[in-house]
């Protein structure tokens, strides 16, 4: 599930970088219940009762009360000890039959129910290799569910009927119906099991007006007019999935079709935004492969269908073959230029072998799910556009879990008072950046023969963090209990000072490190990196292992370097102090390889901008390959001097009509409008006011005023 927090920007410096028009989503906000201070209550995995083995439902929709009028029929068996009944979630229903199906025959069965619970007494004991297949007539009223009494908040109804009433106030919104199962939503309008642990197949037979199309998982099996202007649409899914993932979506949507090797992708958006369908998701298919040629293992399900929905209480959600987007993803043309949230569209498909494949098998690791997803993102961006654009992602991610000051949660946390709490930086932001330590810790190989080893160790069925460590441990040889410990399962980050030196008399460059967290709350951390040690033209890399809260390395160096580069795949999770002259800096933005190094080197320099030679670096940076830097850059300029700034004009002109990034041309309108007011920009603004993108024409509004 992609959520509010994870569509904001982050803030590395406020007077470097300023975030984009990307704002966050607005939600119901989710009211969680707290433990008592000092009060620890141990979150296990749902104990395993009743194995559900295949759900068929059959709904049908009364739009005027909101009602789910429903049929399931359950076959189930005991999970492992012998059970002569059957408890079901379905919170706030009309139950209307309860009985077992035998043959042709309808058995009526004894029950209990008290609006959340269905207890069922069934016919006999059933051992766990006898199944049984119960038929229950419900009416399911999630409308009617209470705030604070029935669901924490209104985003947890389970199934939604957008502009049911059709008033003159709506007359522009679609009528449209759709689910969220996660976390335990969908007992609101089907009786189930809660939680991840309980897999099943399923059926799931809608009938809507014959000009709704509908979605649920799997294929559709069959389509059937009614005569009487309903239609009854059959989706089948064979394979096994979590109950939370089971979903449908009805209204009048555009299909665009698409296609993966031999499988259908589809897309469905509302008929006036359909056109533009193939740009919003047309990378799909690409993304299908990549992912399926990584993990070794091929896209597991039968189709992949992607919606977009009204109304959505969350950013989007990974149902399986199915996945709902909010309706943001409705843009233009223009919209797209500025945001494409095609980081959303990475995190949902890579859920289908983390999470949807392979669970989490309780709330406590829904890391397994989440992180997973949320790498899955720097993955695509590192395969499609480099690692440039994968390390801005990255620092987004872990800017996000900084700034939130949640480092005294654990990332698999049992101890959790509200199962909602799981869905924070932490497990997002924070493991995903966890996951790709790991796989710089032991490499590209071992990690990603790690990954296809736990996918293949656990299909269809779920998992817990110590069966990922196993799977490394196998692979790579090594016991991994030491990097699991410290990240997945503590709290906290490695606070870091970092000092660099040269010996003139040994001959020797030093590094000296302290981790300055709190100790008495935050792991002593081992950390493996590597330090590069610049001479001229000439990089040597030494690699360390930090074990002791301070530690000095050494290493032969026959003249002073021009720069001892600590971190140097800038992959540690965590803060940093490095000091670092001037000239050192000056030579890291010119030097250094990567796209973190340039905005270390110049978040450094910006406290010296009245240095000359800090000033010429932001001067370089506006014709850097990174568009976030170039916008960084921009943003310097009010603190050029005239002259300085008299030489750059003609390049921000250029910038802000033609540089291939809508922000940077909407940062670069603004410091023209800032820094040469007094000049005659109105060509330019002329120009700009033509751009597609929403960012530039917002920019030249306010240029001009």
């Amino acid at each position: 599930m992609k959520l509010n927090f994870l569509l904001s920007c982050s803030v590395l410096a406020a007077t470097l970088i300023s975030c984009s028009s990307l704002q966050k989503v607005t939600l119901d906000p989710v009211v969680v219940k707290e433990n008592a201070p000092g009060v620890k209550v141990f979150r296990a995995s749902y104990p395993k009762v009743t194995d559900l083995l295949h759900t068929k439902l059959d709904i049908n929709f009364n739009w005027d009360s909101a009602y789910v009028i429903g049929k399931a029929t359950i076959t189930a068996k005991p999970y492992y000890y012998t059970s002569d009944k059957v408890i079901l979630n379905a919170n706030g229903f009309r139950i209307n039959k309860v009985g077992l199906l035998k043959n042709e025959d309808l058995i009526p069965l004894k029950y209990t129910y008290n609006g959340k619970l269905l207890n069922i007494s069934l016919d006999k004991a059933y051992t766990r290799d006898q199944s049984y297949t119960l038929y229950i007539d419900y009416v399911a009223m999630p409308n009617k569910l209470k705030v604070g009494q029935d669901i924490a908040s209104a985003s947890d109804r389970g199934l939604y009927f957008i502009n049911r009433s059709s008033t003159e106030k709506d007359k522009d919104k679609p009528r449209q119906v759709w689910t969220q199962g996660e976390t335990e939503c969908n007992s609101n309008w089907f009786p189930t099991i809660n939680g991840p642990q309980e897999k099943m197949s399923q059926e799931v037979q809608i009938t809507v007006p014959n000009d709704y199309v509908t979605l649920s998982n799997g294929e559709l099996e069959f389509s059937s007019l009614n005569g009487n202007g309903t239609r009854t649409d059959g989706w089948r899914q064979e394979k096994p999935h979590s109950t939370y993932l089971t979903m449908l979506a009805a209204g009048n949507f555009t299909i665009t079709k698409d296609k993966w090797r031999d499988k259908e992708v589809n897309y469905y958006m509302e008929p006036q935004f359909a056109e533009n369908a193939k740009l919003i998701f047309g990378k799909t298919p690409e993304m299908m492969e990549y992912y399926s040629k990584l993990l070794g293992i091929d896209y597991p399900w039968d189709k992949y269908s992607q919606i977009v929905v009204r109304e959505f209480v969350s950013g989007a959600m990974e149902n399986t073959s199915a996945s709902v987007f909010f309706d943001r993803m409705n843009m233009t043309k223009g919209q797209y230029l500025d945001e494409n949230y095609e980081d959303i569209i990475a995190h949902e498909l890579f859920h289908h072998w983390f999470g949807d494949l392979v669970t989490a098998e309780s709330w406590a690791n829904l890391p397994l799910n989440e992180s997973f997803a949320t790498y899955g993102e720097y993955l695509w961006f590192e395969h499609k556009y480099g690692r440039e654009t994968a390390d801005l992602q990255g620092l987004n991610d872990q800017m996000a879990y900084l700034s939130a000051k949640k480092s005294h949660l654990d990332v698999i946390r049992y101890d959790y008072a509200d199962k909602e709490q799981m869905f924070d930086v932490v497990t997002y932001q924070k493991g995903g950046r966890i996951l790709h330590m790991l796989r710089k810790t032991v490499g590209d190989d071992a990690f990603f023969k790690s990954l296809n080893l736990y996918l293949k160790r656990n299909l269809y069925k779920t998992a817990e963090i110590h069966d990922l460590r196993l799977a490394f441990e196998e692979v790579t040889g090594q016991d991994l209990n030491w990097f699991f410990d410290q990240w997945f399962l503590n709290s906290g980050h490695p606070v870091l000072s970092i000092q660099t030196g040269y010996d003139a008399v040994g001959k020797k460059a030093t590094v000296t490190i302290k981790q300055l967290q709190d100790l008495s709350k935050n792991p002593l951390y081992q950390i493996p990196m590597a330090v590069d040690i610049y001479t001229g033209d000439k990089v040597k890399r030494q690699n360390i292992v930090l074990t002791m809260q301070g530690q000095t390395f050494s290493f032969p160096a026959a003249t002073a370097p021009d720069l001892i580069n600590v971190d140097a795949e800038k992959y540690i999770l965590g803060e940093k102090a490095d000091v670092k002259t001037l000239q050192q800096l000056v030579f890291q933005y010119a030097n250094a390889p990567l796209f973190m190094d340039r905005l270390e080197a110049l978040t450094g320099l910006y406290p010296m901008r009245k240095e000359k030679a800090s000033r010429e670096t932001f001067v370089k940076a506006l014709k850097d390959k990174s568009w976030k830097i170039r916008q960084m850059a921009l943003e310097f300029v009010p603190n050029l001097q005239e002259e300085e700034k008299a030489a750059v004009y003609s390049l921000i002109q250029n910038m802000a009509v033609n540089d291939e990034r809508s922000y940077v041309r909407a940062a670069a309108v603004k410091t023209l409008a800032k820094s040469y007011s007094t000049a005659n920009n109105n060509d330019v603004f002329e120009k700009t006011m033509k751009d597609q993108a929403p960012s530039v024409i917002q920019a030249t509004l306010e240029a001009r005023n």
